[in-house]
């Protein structure tokens, strides 16, 4: 049997799915999850028949115990849903890095860490966090797999970011020509199960893109083709994200707008090893959304 999996984040969309992965295929979860945490979610993840242990991030002394007896962390905790609550810094990189020592500390085997892409190169909190917290894996001695995924359909072509496709609308960053490897949420979750008791993975930074690069002018295109009616297009300009960027330096504020001008200039994503290939497609996401 499998070695236990302690996955941080676990009420998250990203780390709930991941243990309801896991489960599925009988391997042992531990489940992180905050005093605070939805309760709702919290039953879910014991339903799941995973283990669940109260710790945060934000509480160094509180990881050790849940890292106790682990073969596998799988994290992709952040803070980027509840800023103002917390703060970037707090959980995506002290936070992580505590995580990090306190798995390092137990004798964890394996550390699977959900980055971000090589070409988001920004001085912004969550950046700079994500690139510590792989500095400190790559200094640890433990086997280490960093997934880099691309922009995420889900959020990224999503109604958050202004892509509201049942309404007929969408907005594009910058000139809308630019390519971008956009993947699925899922896949994301699929490549960091086939990472866990993978000896391939060891050792490993791996840049994530779906299956193909398409401009938001071209999903936009896609999405016109599918729907069979007209998709009204809002363009944002480079510019006034730049006016963005430079208002809200040096805070958690700076992180979408700095995210969103690295979208202009695109994200060309090489094919991942074929064990963790991303399958879904923009169509597939996009019939899902109409």
């Amino acid at each position: 049997m499998s070695g236990v999996v302690l996955v941080a984040g676990a009420t998250g969309d990203v780390g709930g799915a991941v243990c309801e992965v896991l489960r599925a295929q009988g391997k042992p979860v531990r489940a992180l999850v905050r005093e605070t945490s939805d309760p709702a979610r919290v039953q879910w993840l014991d339903e799941l028949g995973a283990e669940v242990v109260r710790g945060d991030l934000r509480e160094p002394a509180s990881l050790a115990p849940a890292c106790e007896g682990v073969q596998t962390v799988v994290s992709g905790a952040t803070t980027i849903r509840s800023l103002g609550t917390d703060s970037i810094s707090e959980v995506d990189r002290e936070g992580q890095l505590s995580l990090v020592d306190a798995a390092r500390d137990a004798g964890v085997g394996h550390f699977v860490y959900v980055s971000y892409t090589r070409h988001v190169d920004t001085d912004d909190p969550l950046t700079q966090a994500k690139r510590a917290v792989e500095a400190r894996l790559r200094e640890s001695g433990m086997a280490f797999t960093i997934l880099r995924p691309s922009y995420f359909m889900e959020m990224w072509l999503g109604p958050a970011l202004g892509w509201e496709l049942a309404d007929g609308k969408a907005r594009v960053l910058g000139s809308g020509e630019q390519r971008v490897n956009w993947i699925s949420a899922r896949d994301v979750v699929g490549a960091a199960v086939a990472s866990v008791d993978n000896p391939e993975a060891y050792g490993q930074t791996i840049e994530l893109g779906g299956p193909e690069a398409l401009s938001p002018l071209d999903v936009v295109a896609l999405a016109r083709s599918i729907a069979g009616r007209e998709i009204a297009v809002e363009h944002v300009p480079v510019d006034a994200l730049e006016q963005q960027a430079r208002e809200s330096a040096g805070t958690d504020g700076a992180i979408f707008p700095s995210l969103m001008l690295c979208q202009t200039r695109g994200d060309e994503i090489e094919p991942a090893p074929e064990w963790l290939r991303p399958e879904t497609t923009v169509s597939d996401y996009l019939r899902s959304q109409m």
